[in-house]
């Protein structure tokens, strides 16, 4: 972050008890109960009412981080209750055969590349951020097991299906946005 869009912050890169920080983890303490109920049944007004709030959750711990100050340690925490919340329902709901395992696979593998590429990227000293499609993706995860949970669209079988294919369009097209746009930064040379 540059000193002019620094100012005016609370919270430098390197904070750790931040607001958007213990939004973040009480993202993911909500995570854990959720998944577990979303093994135990796929729909019900709770687990909507779970759902939601994790969904806003990611929303609302975004919002804060912009207004007071991105850090190192909220990326990574907000990168991984995402990937807790989103890989764990999605996979949650493959195994009782609700959603089919292609779809999951492909964003269960993209997500994981993306990870790790961002982890050696930063250790060649290569800050990876977020990407507009990336973010939108995020919500339409979230939604894609919203609609599954949510009692009112549980038996809508070609809103959970096409949404999911929607879902692996936007995850790979975020990915490869990624890798596209960080390409300057380990190729000197035009690419």
């Amino acid at each position: 972050m540059s000193q002019a869009a620094s100012i005016g912050k609370r919270f430098g890169p390197t904070a750790l008890d931040t607001p958007a920080n213990r939004v973040t983890i009480l993202r993911i303490l909500v995570t854990i109960p959720t998944l577990w109920l979303l093994w135990s049944r796929s729909t019900s007004w709770l687990l909507t009412v779970l759902w939601f709030s994790i969904t806003v959750a990611d929303s609302l711990d975004g919002w804060m981080a912009r207004r007071d100050g991105s850090t190192h340690s909220g990326a990574w925490l907000d990168h991984t209750a995402d990937k807790i919340s989103v890989i764990g329902g999605l996979g949650i709901l493959a195994i009782h055969g609700i959603l089919p395992w292609l779809p999951v696979l492909l964003i269960a593998a993209r997500e994981i590349t993306i990870t790790l590429y961002r982890t050696v990227a930063k250790r060649f000293g290569v800050q990876l951020k977020s990407v507009w499609l990336g973010k939108r993706k995020a919500f339409t995860q979230y939604c894609a097991i919203g609609w599954v949970v949510l009692p009112l669209t549980a038996h809508c079988r070609w809103l959970q299906i096409g949404w999911l294919w929607l879902v692996v369009v936007m995850t790979l097209a975020s990915g490869v946005e990624i890798v596209y746009r960080s390409r300057r930064e380990w190729f000197p040379w035009p690419v």
